[in-house]
């Protein structure tokens, strides 16, 4: 559920200063990492690696044998606010929201951090690991050690292992045509960031991104349980059409989406997009993708696209559910106080892999 997290603010300290990126906006563009990701190279078959880096999942899930499986993942980036302890909290949650998104239980976490010494104090460091110590706390687990090295810019996140039976596994490549699709995070993280950023920012809404950022998405834990739940992932970096279109391409499926069912961090949302508080990451974003997206005529281009493909920082879970049995998951997503009214839809392999009507 919904909470409000105190943080200890630094008035003297702005982080995001210090880097030229901001959380998972950071992330390279799709068709970069595509070559980065190519090789040559046959590694040897490992019958107990039930995900690797064959499909474009969450985490990577082992086999550790009685009916349960290993999730291993790590996040890291710079920093997208400028308190420490912020910072910290919203890093961590958003590495331990790879384990729920595969519908696992945390188990454990270490910490990554760079940390440019000659510019940031090692208190400063000592209040982000404050941070990841408050999210681990509320996820149950252990921040039980770590890495640090001396960086150019401030860098922080979490390597984490998880734990999941077999049958409770979710993965991002086996959605079912009809499924509905419901998100559980609203959209505009990276667009109101960027706005603060800008100084633009309106009063009302100081530090609603960092509150939602740093919420857990342990839902997806009680979402595993469900046999109604086809597929899940989290929605980070590639922004809402991205990792729709990794549900899509893995699933051999096209997703038609309704751009008015969307929730949005804010009403007026649109006002900060006209004042160009639109992050770098949106536009590699579409250059990476937006050729298998179709919209519907009639859409606001300079509207629809900064919103559909912006970089959401510890974003919420997609989850692709049954149609027949979507009550249950509306009852749940209810009582988490989540939005409960469906996206869109998953359908027959199309021409384009997402579809974006009004």
């Amino acid at each position: 559920m919904s909470t409000t997290i105190e943080t200890k603010v630094s008035e003297s300290i702005r982080l995001t200063q210090y880097s030229h990126g901001a959380g998972c906006g950071c992330k390279i563009a799709p068709q970069v990492l595509d070559k980065i990701l190519h090789s040559s190279i046959v590694l040897p078959t490992d019958e107990n690696l039930l995900v690797g880096n064959s499909s474009r999942d969450d985490a990577a899930v082992y086999n550790i044998g009685n009916g349960q499986a290993l999730i291993s993942t790590t996040d890291f980036f710079m920093p997208i606010v400028d308190d420490p302890f912020q910072f910290g909290c919203i890093a961590s949650a958003n590495a331990i929201s790879d384990v729920y998104a595969m519908g696992g239980r945390p188990i454990l976490a270490i910490a990554i951090l760079g940390w440019p010494l000659d510019k940031l104090s090692p208190d400063i460091a000592q209040q982000v690991l404050e941070g990841s110590r408050h999210i681990c706390k509320q996820a149950g687990i252990s921040l039980a050690g770590g890495h640090s090295i001396d960086a150019p810019e401030p860098i922080f996140g979490l390597a984490v292992n998880g734990l999941v039976a077999h049958e409770h596994l979710k993965q991002n490549n086996t959605a079912q045509e009809g499924d509905l699709l419901f998100l559980t995070k609203r959209i505009g993280v990276g667009i109101l960031t960027t706005a603060e950023k800008k100084g633009i920012l309106q009063n009302d809404h100081i530090g609603l991104a960092a509150e939602q950022m740093m919420q857990l998405n342990s839902i997806g834990l009680q979402l595993s349980r469900f046999n109604s739940v086809s597929a899940m992932t989290d929605v980070t970096g590639f922004g809402l059409l991205g990792h729709l279109k990794e549900i899509c391409d893995g699933s051999n499926l096209s997703a038609t989406i309704a751009l008015s069912s969307i929730p949005l961090i804010c009403e007026n949302l649109n006002e900060y997009i006209m004042q160009q508080a639109v992050p770098g990451g949106t536009n590699r974003n579409w250059a990476g993708y937006g050729k298998d997206v179709q919209l519907e005529a009639g859409i606001d281009e300079s509207i629809a696209i900064p919103i559909l493909a912006d970089p959401q920082t510890s974003g919420g879970l997609l989850i692709c559910v049954k149609a027949n049995d979507s009550s249950e998951i509306i009852d749940l997503l209810t009582t988490y106080n989540m939005h409960t009214e469906p996206i869109g839809y998953l359908e027959k392999r199309k021409e384009k892999s997402i579809i974006v009507i009004d």
